[in-house]
């Protein structure tokens, strides 16, 4: 309620019952698709997190520590030279299929290196998108788009309006298929030569699982920019509460990474009222954090 409430333009009770078109534009326009692409985006992120951390089986890998958030933006910038007219099709083809060249190679560095600490993980994570992020604004400067890059910096539902939100439903039957996937990711999460002695093809699952993985996030990206941390937060918070049981706890995560998000944008919007800061930037200086938090309890 307080998400559709809130905002530069005021609504009340009273003025939907009356129901202007000014105030039907304004809420069925801008206020419903922005609550919509909100849920389903903090959804898609907190079960992204929760499934690269069973495929890596580390806790502290998500989209934004393994490289994914800045593969999908370097796709974005990809498609606006490759086929700057195939608007938002192209996009999404190019961020998908980045976002998954990049899992994959995260994947098998990680498998190659033998890590003596957990920590590590996400630290060559952070490293790895470091240099996506640097070829991305290579990209940028070398063909004069750096424009056209600061719009997926940093998350942002100010611009989700009717008309060009829509794909952030292509969230859901993620979420559902990762649900109905969990029993496998769950048991790759075991290691591959456990997996593969119970009868799990662990390749093929590891495959579906960074497929699904990198669609999500794309979408996110193209809908409303790059989310940080969220698939981070709830994870790692659901498991302190609920064990790490995924098929139990799936639906938790999916519901409890649509309220962070939520709260952090009904912060963002608060925070300088009646303009806005990026929930990117909010949703960043929690997970951070707390990331550090979490680092130094497990170094504890």
């Amino acid at each position: 309620m307080a998400s559709l409430f809130l905002g530069a333009k005021q609504l009340s009770w009273l003025s939907l019952f009356a129901m202007t078109d000014d105030v039907r534009l304004t809420f069925l326009a801008s206020r419903l698709p922005r609550l919509a692409a909100i849920l389903l985006t903090g959804a898609g992120l907190a079960v992204c997190g929760v499934i690269l951390q069973q495929l890596v089986r580390n806790r502290f890998v998500e989209p934004a520590t393994s490289g994914g958030l800045d593969a999908a933006k370097l796709g974005i910038l990809a498609s606006l030279v490759i086929a700057p007219s195939g608007g938002q099709a192209a996009k999404m083809l190019c961020a998908f299929l980045v976002c998954f060249a990049a899992n994959l190679v995260y994947v098998a560095v990680i498998r190659r290196i033998r890590f003596r600490s957990t920590v590590l993980v996400p630290v060559v994570g952070l490293m790895y998108g470091s240099v996506l992020s640097a070829i991305a604004e290579f990209y940028a400067y070398r063909h004069n788009i750096v424009q056209n890059m600061q719009g997926w910096l940093l998350g942002d539902f100010s611009k989700i309006v009717q008309g060009n939100y829509e794909v952030v439903f292509l969230i859901l039957p993620i979420v559902v298929l990762c649900y109905f996937y969990t029993h496998r990711f769950m048991l790759a999460g075991m290691g591959e030569g456990l997996a593969s002695s119970l009868g799990l093809n662990y390749a093929a699952t590891v495959i579906l699982g960074l497929l699904l993985v990198s669609l999500a996030v794309s979408v996110s990206v193209i809908t409303v920019g790059a989310i940080p941390f969220v698939g981070l937060l709830v994870p790692n918070l659901v498991a302190l509460r609920y064990g790490d049981n995924l098929r139990r706890t799936l639906p938790v995560i999916a519901l409890w990474g649509a309220a962070l998000v939520l709260a952090c944008d009904l912060v963002s919007r608060l925070v300088i009222y009646p303009f806005e800061v990026p929930v990117g930037m909010t949703t960043g200086s929690l997970g951070g954090a707390l990331f550090f938090v979490l680092l130094l309890r497990k170094g504890r």
